[in-house]
């Protein structure tokens, strides 16, 4: 954390949200900030946007409001906020698929979330939890291989767009297992999920915030997490090595802004951004939706990005992975 010190956010917590709103966040209450969540409701994304929002306009003493602009596979929202005036009263909770894999399949002219967004802070991290749909006719990950290689072509998956962790991972899955299942990209994890609990596709792959509600109702399967280790919220679902398949895959949300935010305003939305995430309520939602809370400061943040996005890049390469 650079301009400002959590030494000093942590003093002034002790003195309420007013004290911690003056003077430091002096400049942003009263006013409205708008988080842009670049895919449709019922997404992680969406779910860790409304963890924030809450919590972050107490601390600034501003309305926070959560403004989902899905399309494009993330490159609508994330345009709306590279544009946006550098005030930091309009932010992007991104999605890592969307900032580090869709520009390697589906690039836009004009625009690389890589370039064109200023890092702020790291939200949640999560792995992908992989579910059938109620009366697929399996229920463990060994008999859902056997019934796909007896009926090539048949099983459908969806994800929330072609470039998305949803789909890469699974594009990976069908290498590793030298299986042929058909990809139906949607616009966000919420109309997916949708389709999936109507039954009009098979499965999906997809952080567990979304699926676990369903999951623990009966109205989906679990097969496995993509994670190193289970799942505190069903530690009965293996993780994918111990299915058989040496896949490790997470998902992470953050926070960024319009590149032109200057270095203090920066330093500012990251602080009080972290302050919310190392919470222990916040700590604590993110554990019940199977996530992590993990804070980073923007620096940290961009070190990432560049990571992850040299990683997906080459796995993306090996598999011959492209936009359908």
């Amino acid at each position: 954390m650079t301009a400002i010190s959590r030494r000093t956010l942590i003093a002034a917590a002790g003195c309420g949200a007013a004290a911690l709103a003056l003077p430091a966040f002096a400049q942003f209450a009263g006013k409205t900030i708008t988080l842009i969540v670049p895919s449709a409701p019922g997404g992680t994304t969406d779910i860790a946007a409304r963890m924030l929002a809450e919590p972050l306009g107490k601390l600034l003493q501003a309305s926070v409001v959560v403004d989902n602009r899905s399309g494009g596979n993330g490159n609508i929202g994330g345009q709306m906020v590279a544009r946006a005036p550098a005030d930091g009263l309009t932010l992007l909770v991104q999605y890592s698929g969307y900032q580090c894999i869709t520009p390697l399949i589906q690039p836009v002219a004009g625009f690389d979330p890589g370039k064109d967004l200023k890092p702020i802070g790291h939200l949640i991290d999560a792995p992908q939890l992989m579910a059938v749909r109620g009366n697929f006719p399996a229920n463990t990950f060994g008999e859902f291989l056997k019934y796909v290689k007896a009926n090539p072509g048949k099983v459908n998956y969806a994800s929330s767009g072609n470039g998305s962790l949803q789909h890469v991972t699974t594009e990976l899955l069908k290498d590793l297992t030298h299986t042929f299942m058909t990809h139906i990209p949607y616009r966000g994890t919420g109309p997916a999920l949708t389709d999936l609990l109507a039954g009009t596709v098979d499965f999906t792959i997809t952080t567990p915030p979304p699926l676990l509600a369903h999951v623990k109702a009966g109205k989906l399967k679990a097969l496995m997490v993509t994670g190193k280790k289970r799942l505190d919220a069903l530690p009965s679902v293996p993780t994918a090595t111990e299915a058989g398949v040496p896949l490790v895959a997470s998902s992470w949300f953050a926070v960024y802004g319009p590149n032109g935010l200057s270095p203090e305003l920066q330093a500012k939305l990251s602080a009080a951004v972290a302050q919310v995430v190392e919470s222990e309520s916040f700590r604590k939602r993110a554990e019940e939706q199977g996530a992590k809370a993990i804070p980073m400061n923007g620096a940290e943040l961009a070190a990432l990005g560049a990571s992850e996005r040299n990683m997906w890049n080459r796995v993306v390469k090996a598999a011959h992975i492209t936009a359908d």
